[in-house]
């Protein structure tokens, strides 16, 4: 009971820590989520070779909450391109199933060079390239098809919505950044409902796995990182009102370089 207890108290903390550095630097849960939760299971005494698993799908399975949320709300104000998802949203679909068979047969090593590999990019993106265009418009077929495909597979083996890849991606192809937030609010739902099914199916027979598990999904830490997240956010969206645009955007280039770097030095 007390192993639960501290186990239940360590991914409540995940939460909060999620939801605050989520509404301080507006980025989507699981870019943060899933560095929280690969320094804090190992506290919680679960086995390193399937804590990153762990911290993928049970970040997942937080996406599909705040992706409903998020997606309605942005639909309602026309933030959402249903043309755009249609191109996108075939390929993406495709990529989360090639994401899940080689996210559940891959080494925590091989998933935690992804992570730090790809968040490392999206930092280096943020800090020297972001507000800039490449192209006028989105390529055609098969391209956009090609485009789903990694934003759907490479978020899934990170376990994120897909926001961190697909609004650079778009806002370089000439998409308003309002309609590429909005869109990939949609994107993220795409990804987590089959992501979070072929995790919980692929990790089903994993021994050694925390309490309340289901494959690698944990629903403890889904029913305590959520809400707990979704509280802590407004907190700080609060804290952002205070720091420039400009700054933020630093601040969540040098978060995310640091834990990318870190994550990737933890593989030596």
């Amino acid at each position: 009971m007390l192993d639960l207890l501290f186990f239940a108290v360590i991914l409540a903390i995940a939460g909060a820590i999620g939801g605050i550095i989520a509404g301080l630097l507006g980025v989507g849960g699981g870019i943060v989520i899933v560095p929280v939760l690969f320094y804090l299971l190992p506290v919680a005494g679960v086995d390193g070779e399937i804590r990153m698993h762990l911290a993928v799908a049970t970040s997942l399975a937080t996406i599909i909450t705040t992706s409903i949320v998020s997606a309605r709300s942005h639909y309602k104000r026309g933030g959402v391109d249903v043309d755009l998802l249609k191109q996108v949203g075939g390929g993406v679909v495709l990529g989360v199933a090639i994401g899940v068979v080689a996210g559940t047969a891959a080494s925590a090593q091989t998933l935690t060079a992804i992570f730090g590999s790809v968040a490392l990019l999206v930092a280096i993106h943020m800090a020297f390239f972001k507000g800039r265009q490449l192209a006028s418009h989105l390529p055609g077929q098969p391209w956009i098809t090609g485009i789903g495909m990694f934003i759907g597979g490479v978020s899934t083996m990170m376990g994120i919505g897909g926001g961190s890849l697909s609004v650079p991606i778009f806002s370089l192809c000439g998409v308003p950044i309002r309609r590429a937030v909005g869109t990939a609010a949609a994107i993220g739902l795409i990804i987590a409902v089959p992501g979070v099914i072929g995790f919980a199916i692929g990790g089903w027979n994993v021994p050694d796995l925390p309490p309340g598990s289901v494959g690698y999904v944990n629903l403890i830490g889904f029913a305590l990182i959520a809400p707990l997240s979704m509280l802590c956010a407004p907190i700080g969206a609060k804290l952002a009102h205070t720091i420039p645009q400009e700054w933020l955007s630093r601040i969540f280039a040098i978060f995310l370089a640091v834990t990318a770097v870190r994550m990737l030095l933890s593989l030596l």
